[in-house]
């Protein structure tokens, strides 16, 4: 389901996850932050100086390629779809920067777009990639190194041509002055880069560092021109609402500070014949128009203000789809199939604050949370309950921990949170069909009893030295408001003194980065195949100083155990790893999972088609969806749109 609010409801601070993701996911690989990593594939082994040499036409982490070197289209987009119109969607709150690679300002959203990769992902496999702006890969097969041979084609939006020594000048301003957490892995992952011609590239990855995503993390870092930069006395850590100068498909059309940007497709683009974008970019116009509240932006859909809405709300979605426009056909309300892992949406604890220090306190909070009673009584029965970061794949930890899981986790023993290694894994406790479930309440006021929180004379739970445990929810959307209140019921009859406060996205962003919070919802997006990402979310160097691991975890078994991830080599290594994984992070209580749920909900004016077969992991609306010029125009007769 789609991004804010909040009934599946995350803040986005820009566009819907998916609006935004299908075009992250292939403009900004970030390898392991992002789940998109590369190998192999129909691949060609060379002889050089005693080791052998893959020369290949893209990468794949733990198996071969789908895609042969001479393809002529992706499996799953029309190579036929027409080019034009314009699709529109809708954003959440404002935007004031068009920088989206540093934690200054608010990126509109979409404001990756401009840039492209070496490496390009699919929708349709797992953890593999294939050249786009470069011709080959080369590397030896304990991927201590990789060159990329790269296209002498290939020109930024400006007409200039983009060559090795922009993507130097890239990976060097990433690793130098991008955001927080990913400049101290990456400055550590890759001991050196090196121009060898105005078309190659090598990069020199670190001895003691896993190399298993790093061809991967380096091949899909995005790619800025330098002379750009240069010329116009850039200052990479400050937000600006120039955007950089990258070589994609889009260019910045029209652009109103905080309440509409409207993405233009480059006639002159470079890559159009292209393999990898034969049947995608269709539209000639990509529009984000902002709103204030969840509200106000359904209002502006059934006005015809935006013409396409991935939907968020189950109540809006089960209760309001019937104005004129959808009475009528003008729009279509549909429900089509969602492949991706669950987002990881929680209530997430700032660990950074005292009273959050003891794990029976945040266990007892979390137990107050009714998923049961709030499904059906404000989902409309549409969501399941997430119980693991990596939800609906096969790595999510069930039951007691298996011999592999043992074997990665007995050695950390004296480290691990009780009932890691003899429990069952971490699941939401169940509730029942009343709001305030009675034996939670019991269970809860015992955890916090042990805990030193007792009940004082005022009804309040208060710590040896008098102090109410005093627990805020920020929030930054109006539709999550029924969702947190009747939490904060619950938490009140326990005798936590709890409350809601509702603030403006701006406000939530820095708040967020801040860390100045109690409560807030978070997303964990795990990747299928976790790489280096892992030490963004969870890991503890960078605690203070992540844009992702927003909690401030700290733990040295969480540590070790992402080292034994990052070095698995094959599918089953990961597996047996990544469930190890999970069930130490559920154990560390630091969340209070929220729910989600395997379809899209969507609805557009009937203007827009796609193929008959969507990929498993992209809804692709604003990729390989296309516009019927004629269906538009009977729209335009009937009064359904502008």
């Amino acid at each position: 389901m789609q991004s804010h609010p909040r009934d599946r409801h995350v803040r986005s601070g820009a566009v819907a996850r998916d609006s935004e993701g299908a075009l992250q996911a292939r403009r900004l690989m970030t390898g392991a932050a992002a789940g998109i990593a590369l190998l192999l594939g129909a691949a060609q082994a060379v002889q050089a100086q005693d080791e052998t040499v893959i020369v290949a036409h893209g990468f794949s982490i733990l198996g071969d390629l789908k895609y042969p070197a001479d393809f002529s289209h992706l499996d799953y987009v029309n190579p036929d779809a027409p080019k034009g119109g314009e699709i529109s969607i809708w954003g959440f709150g404002g935007f004031d920067s068009m920088h989206p690679y540093t934690t200054r300002g608010r990126a509109g959203g979409l404001s990756t777009i401009f840039f492209e990769s070496l490496l390009e992902g699919t929708a349709d496999e797992v953890g593999t990639g294939y050249c786009l702006i470069c011709e080959t890969i080369e590397y030896p097969e304990d991927r201590a190194w990789v060159i990329f041979n790269m296209r002498d084609d290939v020109t930024f939006s400006d007409g200039t041509p983009l060559t090795a020594d922009d993507v130097l000048f890239s990976f060097e301003i990433l690793r130098d002055k991008g955001l927080p957490d990913f400049r101290a892995n990456l400055a550590r992952q890759v001991d050196s880069a090196e121009v060898i011609d105005p078309h190659t590239i090598r990069f020199d990855f670190a001895e003691d560092w896993p190399k298993r995503d790093l061809p991967a993390l380096v091949g899909g870092l995005p790619i800025f021109s330098r002379a750009f930069y240069e010329a116009n006395d850039r200052d990479f850590e400050q937000s600006s609402m120039q955007p950089l100068m990258g070589s994609g498909p889009y260019v910045l059309g029209r652009l109103d500070p905080g309440q509409t940007l409207v993405y233009e497709r480059n006639p002159d683009y470079w890559g159009w014949d292209h393999p990898l974008m034969a049947g995608r970019s269709n539209f000639d116009r990509i529009r984000i128009e902002y709103y204030a509240d969840y509200n106000a932006a359904f209002e502006g859909f059934k006005g015809g203000s935006y013409t396409f809405r991935n939907e968020a709300s189950s109540l809006i979605w089960a209760t309001s789809y019937d104005f004129p426009a959808v009475e009528r056909g003008h729009v279509v309300q549909a429900t089509l199939p969602d492949g991706n892992m669950a987002t990881g949406q929680s209530f997430i604890f700032n660990l950074r604050r005292d009273k959050f220090s003891d794990p029976r306190v945040r266990e007892a909070i979390g137990l107050m949370f009714n998923f049961e009673w709030s499904n059906e009584t404000l989902f409309y029965g549409l969501y399941e309950r997430i119980h693991s970061f990596w939800e609906n794949s096969d790595m999510a930890a069930e039951g007691l921990p298996t011999p592999e899981e043992l074997a990665i986790l007995e050695p950390l023993a004296d480290i691990l949170p009780p009932g890691v290694l003899d429990e069952a894994a971490v699941m939401g406790q169940p509730s029942g069909g009343r709001q305030l479930d009675r034996g939670n309440l019991r269970q809860a006021s015992a955890l916090l009893d042990d805990a030193g929180w007792e009940v004082g004379s005022d009804g309040l739970r208060r710590n040896a030295a008098g102090e109410a445990l005093r627990i805020e929810f920020l929030n930054d959307s109006q539709t999550f408001d029924r969702v947190i209140n009747p939490y904060v019921e619950n938490l009140r009859a326990l005798g936590v003194d709890a409350r809601l406060t509702r603030v403006d996205s701006s406000q939530m962003t820095n708040r967020e980065r801040s860390y100045d919070f109690d409560i807030i919802t978070a997303q964990f997006p795990m990747s299928q195949i976790p790489g280096s990402g892992l030490r963004q979310y969870f890991g503890s160097e960078t605690s203070d100083i992540s844009v992702f691991n927003k909690m401030g975890l700290q733990s040295e078994a969480v540590d070790r155990v992402i080292e034994v991830v990052l070095a698995a080599e094959t599918r089953e290594e990961v597996t047996h790893a990544v469930r190890a994984l999970d069930r130490l992070l559920r154990a560390e209580r630091f969340w209070v999972p929220q729910w989600f749920k395997d379809t899209h909900t969507v609805a557009y004016f009937d203007m827009f088609e796609h193929p008959e077969e969507l990929p498993p992991y992209a809804l692709g609306h604003l990729d390989f969806w296309w516009y019927n010029a004629a269906k538009a125009e009977a729209l335009r007769a009937a009064g359904a749109i502008r």
